[in-house]
C-alpha cells in the first residue's frame, strides 16, 4: 500500500518526491514504491457562487438579498479541474491506503486540502506534515514527525467559518451597495477598514496646519551645540519673540557645565516577517508589497534559499539553534563570506531577541535556509531582497554594538546648550551594513542631535563661540499612505479603531491586524483595481469612488473592530473553545442587519470621471479611471463591465526630464509620453534605445507590457471571489 501526499504546489511537490525517492513523472503527479506525490494549484475547490444556489440569484437584485446559504456548496474552479479530478482518482486507488496533507502549515492552506478531500468525498485515514522551509532535511524530519490529521481538525473549522462569514457578508453588501446606487461598489471586512485608513490619513493631511518653531545652533571649540529650553527640555519652541530675544542676550563664551560619558550598546533589528520585509523594501527599492512577496516565493520555492515568506513572527524557536551554523554556512558566499565565515568559528548564543517559542505561531522569522545558494542564477530583485535577508540573519547573530556616548552640557549667559557625539568602541552588528542602517520602523524623533565626534572636554572649560544662529523649521504633516507604510498600518490598525476596547486591541497585536501576512498584499490589489484608490508616483490617495463608498457603507465595516471581534472567534475555534456554527449563526444575523441598513439609506452615488467616449459593447458613456499600472476606461453600466486600457505606466525614463513615461495608444499608433510635455513613438523609443545600447528590443518591450497585463488580471486568490474579479480585462 502507499501514502499520497498532497502539496500546494508543483515545486513544493517536486522537491517532497525527490526527498522521498518518488521518480516517475506524471502530468498530475510523481510516484515512488512507498508514496504518491501530487498537488493543489493554489485552491482546487472553492465556495459556489451565488447564482450556483438558485436562479433567483444569477441577477443582481435586491429583493433577493440576504443570501444566507442552507447548505453549503463547494464547486471545482474551473481554471484547475484538470487537477483536481487528477488529485480525486489518486484518492480513490486501491492501493492508496492513507493521505498525507502536505499543503502550507497554517489556515489557509489547512484549507486547500480538506476542500479537496471533502469534494471528493474521502473518507481515507489523514496525516499532517508541517514544515516551515523545503529543503530536504526539513522535509526528512518532517515525514519522522507526521501528526495524525484529527490534530488539525479545529483548524480546519475555523478556515471554513472565515471563507463562508467573508462569503456572506462581502457578497450580500457588495450585491446591496451595487443595486442600491446602481455602481460597481464592493467592500468587505479588511477591504473596507483599510480604505478607511486612507481617507483618514488624508483628512489628518487636509486638516492639518503647520507651525513654524525656532531654535538657537552654536559653534563653540569646533563642536556643535543646540539650545536647550531649560524647562521643557526640548531644543524647540514655538515662540519666536522669545527666541529673538534670548538670541540678543548669547554670545561670547560657552562654559562646559557637565560632561557625561556612558559605555552603551545597540542591538540589532529583529528577524524579518513578512510585513517588516515589505515595508523596507517599498522604502528601499520602491518595490510593490505584491512584487516583494512574489520574489519571495521564488527564493523559497525555486531556489529553495529562504525559508517560509507568509509568516507573522520574527522569532525562531529553540530547537532551531542547532541549524544556524549550517546556514550560516550555506550563505558564506560573496559579500557575506567574510562575516558568515567569522560567525561559524564561534558559538552562537541564542537569547530572547531571535529565539523565543512563544512568539511562533505557524511559521518563524524569514531565514536563509541550509540550501547552498547560487547568487548568479538570482535576478536583479531576487537578489536584492535576498540580499536584505541574508543581512539581517547575520546582524542578529552578530555581537552588539558597543560605543561611548558623550553627553556635553554648557551655558552661553544663562542659556543651556547641549551636544551629544558618538565613538564607537566595537562596530558588532552594524559591520554587516556597509552603507550603515536605517530602521523603516523608527519614527521621527523630536530632538534632533548632530552626528559628530566630541573633542577632549572638562567641566568648567569655557570655549570662545565662533558662530550663533537662530534655527527655523516647521512641523510636517502625517505623510501619505505608500504600500509599505500601508503594511504596516494594516497589521497595527489601532489608532484607527473608534473604540479603545483592550480585548480586541489584544487580539489585532495577537492576529496581526487587518488581513493576514498571506493577503494583504492581495487586499491592495483588490483596492487599486476596483478604483477606491490610485497612486500618485508612490503615494496612495483615495478617489471619489472610495470616499463615496465610504459615506455610503455602515458604519461597522469601515472600522477594525469587526475583523478584531472575528478574529477572536476565530482563534477560538481553532482551539476547540467556540463552535463554527453558533459563529456563523451570529453571522448571518449580522448580515440580515447590514442589508437592512443599505436598504434603507438614503445616500447617493455620482461619477465624477464620466467622458464623452461611448462604449463599444453597449453605447453608454464610460468612465474614466486611474489602474494600477495607467489609465483605464470603463463603462458605467455594471451589467456591461466593458473596461479597456487607454495608457500604462511604464519604466521607460524620459530623455528630457529622466521621469517615466506613459505608454498610450494601440498597435502601431502606441507613443510614450511625459508629464513634461516630451512624446514619442514606439518606434522611435525602441531605436534610439537600440542606439543607447540599452538593449531594449521590440520584444523587451512587449514582454514588458504582457507582464503588466498579467498583473492587472490577476485574481485574488482568497476563497470567497470579489463579485467583479470575473470582468474581461481588454489591454
Amino acid at each position: 500500500m502507499k501514502h499520497l501526499v498532497i502539496a500546494e504546489k508543483p515545486s513544493v511537490a517536486r522537491d517532497i518526491a525527490r526527498v522521498l525517492r518518488c521518480t516517475k513523472k506524471t502530468n498530475s503527479y510523481i510516484e515512488g514504491t512507498e508514496y504518491i506525490v501530487t498537488w493543489a494549484l493554489g485552491h482546487l475547490v472553492t465556495l459556489a457562487d451565488p447564482e450556483q444556489y438558485g436562479e433567483q440569484y444569477k441577477t443582481w437584485n435586491m429583493d433577493t438579498l440576504p443570501m444566507i446559504p442552507k447548505e453549503w456548496k463547494l464547486v471545482v474552479i474551473k481554471q484547475t479541474g484538470k487537477q483536481f479530478h487528477a488529485v480525486k482518482e489518486l484518492i480513490y486507488r486501491k492501493d492508496v491506503s492513507d493521505i498525507i496533507i502536505a499543503t502550507d502549515a497554517g489556515r489557509e492552506g489547512e484549507l486547500v486540502a480538506r476542500w479537496i478531500l471533502d469534494k471528493a468525498g474521502s473518507k481515507k485515514p489523514l496525516q499532517r506534515l508541517w514544515i516551515s522551509s523545503v529543503t530536504d532535511k526539513a522535509i526528512r524530519e518532517g515525514f519522522a514527525n507526521l501528526k495524525p490529521g484529527k490534530a488539525y481538525y479545529n483548524l480546519y473549522r475555523a478556515a471554513i467559518a472565515r471563507a463562508q462569514s467573508d462569503w456572506v457578508v462581502g457578497i450580500n453588501a457588495t450585491r446591496a451597495l451595487t443595486c442600491k446606487y446602481n455602481a460597481q461598489l464592493s467592500c468587505g471586512r479588511v477591504q473596507t477598514p483599510t480604505l478607511a485608513m486612507i481617507a483618514a490619513r488624508e483628512e489628518e493631511i487636509r486638516s492639518f496646519k503647520p507651525q513654524p518653531f525656532y531654535g538657537m545652533k552654536a559653534s563653540a571649540g569646533g563642536i556643535t551645540f543646540l539650545w536647550c529650553d531649560s524647562q521643557s527640555g526640548s531644543s524647540r519652541t514655538f515662540d519666536q519673540e522669545r527666541i529673538q530675544k534670548l538670541y540678543k542676550q548669547c554670545g561670547g563664551t560657552l562654559e562646559i557645565t557637565e560632561v557625561i560619558k556612558k559605555e552603551k550598546k545597540s542591538f540589532s533589528p529583529a528577524l524579518y516577517d513578512l510585513t517588516t520585509l515589505q515595508r523596507e523594501a517599498n522604502q528601499r527599492f520602491g518595490f510593490s508589497a505584491k512584487e516583494t512577496l512574489n520574489i519571495m516565493q521564488r527564493l523559497y520555492e525555486n531556489h529553495k534559499v529562504l525559508t517560509y515568506p507568509r509568516t507573522d513572527s520574527r522569532y525562531l524557536t529553540s530547537d532551531m539553534t542547532g541549524t544556524l551554523k549550517e546556514r550560516l554556512k550555506a550563505c558564506a558566499i560573496g559579500p557575506y563570506s567574510k562575516i558568515a565565515g567569522r560567525l561559524t568559528m564561534q558559538p552562537i548564543k541564542a537569547n530572547k531577541s531571535f529565539v523565543d517559542n512563544a512568539k511562533v505561531t505557524d511559521h518563524h522569522a524569514i531565514i536563509p535556509t541550509e540550501q547552498f545558494v547560487q547568487l548568479d542564477h538570482m535576478t536583479n530583485e531576487e537578489r536584492k531582497i535576498y540580499d536584505m535577508v541574508v543581512r539581517r540573519f547575520l546582524a542578529v547573530l552578530s555581537p552588539a554594538c558597543e560605543y561611548e556616548e558623550t553627553s556635553l552640557r554648557g551655558r552661553i549667559s544663562q542659556e543651556v546648550f547641549t551636544a551629544k557625539g558618538n565613538v564607537i568602541r566595537q562596530a558588532g552588528w552594524k559591520e554587516v551594513y556597509e552603507a550603515g542602517y536605517e530602521d523603516a520602523d523608527e519614527e521621527e524623533a523630536e530632538e534632533i542631535y548632530i552626528k559628530q565626534t566630541l573633542p577632549e572636554v572638562h567641566k568648567g572649560q569655557k570655549l570662545q563661540v565662533s558662530s550663533l544662529n537662530i534655527t527655523e523649521g516647521k512641523t510636517k504633516p502625517p505623510a501619505y499612505f505608500t504600500e509599505g507604510t500601508l503594511i504596516a498600518a494594516m497589521e497595527n490598525p489601532v489608532k484607527y479603531m473608534q473604540h479603545k476596547d483592550k480585548t480586541l486591541i489584544k487580539t489585532l497585536g495577537e492576529t496581526g491586524g487587518l488581513g493576514t501576512v498571506a493577503t494583504r498584499a492581495d487586499i491592495i490589489d483588490k483596492l487599486f483595481n476596483s478604483f477606491l484608490m490610485e497612486k500618485r508616483g508612490n503615494e496612495i490617495h483615495i478617489t471619489a469612488k472610495g470616499r463615496q463608498l465610504l459615506e455610503l457603507v455602515p458604519g461597522d465595516l469601515k472600522s477594525p473592530e469587526l475583523t478584531a471581534d472575528w478574529e477572536l472567534r476565530l482563534q477560538a475555534i481553532a482551539k476547540g473553545k467556540e463552535t463554527d456554527r453558533h459563529f456563523m449563526d451570529e453571522i448571518e444575523h449580522y448580515t440580515q442587519a447590514l442589508i437592512q441598513e443599505i436598504k434603507t439609506g438614503d445616500g447617493k452615488f455620482r461619477h465624477d470621471n464620466l467622458t464623452r467616449t461611448k462604449c463599444p459593447e453597449c453605447g453608454k458613456y464610460m468612465l474614466e479611471v486611474n489602474g494600477k499600472h495607467g489609465k483605464m476606461l470603463v463603462c458605467q453600466d455594471r451589467e456591461c463591465g466593458h473596461r479597456e486600457t487607454i495608457s500604462r505606466r511604464t519604466n521607460a525614463r524620459c530623455p528630457v526630464c529622466h521621469k517615466k513615461m506613459e505608454l498610450v495608444g494601440k498597435g502601431d499608433g502606441q507613443r510614450f509620453v511625459c508629464s513634461c510635455g516630451h512624446k514619442e513613438k514606439l518606434s522611435a523609443f525602441e531605436a534610439r534605445r537600440a542606439k543607447e545600447g540599452k538593449g531594449a528590443s521590440k520584444k523587451d518591450v512587449n514582454n514588458y507590457l504582457k507582464k503588466q497585463a498579467r498583473e492587472v488580471k490577476e485574481p485574488v486568490n482568497n476563497a470567497f471571489a470579489d463579485a467583479f474579479s470575473k470582468l474581461d480585462i481588454d489591454l
